[in-house]
């Protein structure tokens, strides 16, 4: 019997333009009312996650930023695997060597010192992924990111390494020249403490070693007296493996890449056709 769900977000619980579709969402709400734990276990920061769930009427705990950090259904923060800062500024070195876009996220919040850059390589991104989308719906999106203040300007990232209040959770790096990210991954693999993985074939994502989703599930289910053989997962990409491999019952998405869809054995429907709610419902259901 499954008593814990958990979920990623982007090209899984979310639709290309960012929603919770209404069949997630009743999906969700009734694993509730049968005291199934849901949980969401994504790459973004904790703002961005809350934003979309407070759009939906949802609340949720979260597994945030690849597990860096934990909080509790009323945002608390519950623990954080924070990246060491010397290693952090390594990598960001690596980065901008190889002419790599890259964000910062914090304790604070995620920064970024090019916002038309932010908002252009979003865009380019989603389009490519999804090209039945209109580009002004995802223009909007991408700009939505910004002007809510999910993402911050910072003259230099700095600031963000040498200054104590700041937490260095994960740099998340994107380009679509695929020889530029190689290099940065090869870069990167010189430098000890880091988790490198991937949400999209164009961007890389660095945590530290303690801030995986898996190990951030596991200790999520084991403090609420729930085996990780109760539990299901649902993931379409490579930073939601480490969970993947450690649930009972993973899932891919219908849009998941082949070799996540390997891993899993089972497949729902894609993001865009409410996969994370038929899951949800066939499993109540079973």
């Amino acid at each position: 019997m499954i008593k814990c769900i958990a979920t990623d977000m982007d090209g899984t619980l979310l639709t290309a333009t960012q929603q919770i579709t209404a069949e997630n969402r009743e999906a969700i709400i009734k694993a509730k009312e049968q005291g199934v734990e849901v949980v969401v276990a994504t790459g973004r920061s904790f703002q961005e996650a809350r934003f979309v769930l407070e759009e939906s009427g949802l609340k949720l705990p979260m597994i945030c930023v690849n597990g860096a950090e934990v909080r509790s259904e009323n945002g608390e923060v519950v623990s954080s695997s924070p990246l060491n800062k010397a290693e952090a500024r390594q990598a960001a070195l690596r980065l901008v060597e190889n002419g790599v876009y890259f964000e910062v996220y914090t304790n604070k919040g995620t920064f970024t010192e090019d916002e038309d850059m932010a908002i252009t390589i979003i865009v380019d991104i989603f389009s490519t992924a999804n090209p039945e989308v209109p580009i002004e719906k995802i223009a909007e999106a991408a700009e939505e990111r910004m002007h809510k203040g999910l993402i911050t300007k910072i003259e230099h990232y700095d600031r963000l390494f040498e200054d104590d209040q700041y937490e260095i959770y994960k740099l998340l790096a994107f380009s679509l020249d695929d020889d530029k990210l190689e290099a940065a991954r090869s870069g990167l693999k010189e430098i000890s403490g880091l988790a490198v993985s991937s949400s999209g074939r164009e961007n890389i994502e660095i945590t530290s070693l303690d801030a995986q989703k898996g190990i951030a599930l596991e200790k999520f289910v084991a403090s609420r007296g729930i085996s990780l053989q109760e539990t299901m997962a649902l993931g379409d990409n490579f930073n939601d493996v480490s969970m993947l491999k450690k649930v009972g019952k993973p899932v891919a998405m219908g849009n998941a890449a082949e070799e996540i869809k390997q891993l899993c054995g089972e497949v729902t429907l894609s993001n865009e056709e409410s996969g994370v709610g038929k899951a949800i419902i066939k499993v109540l259901v079973d």
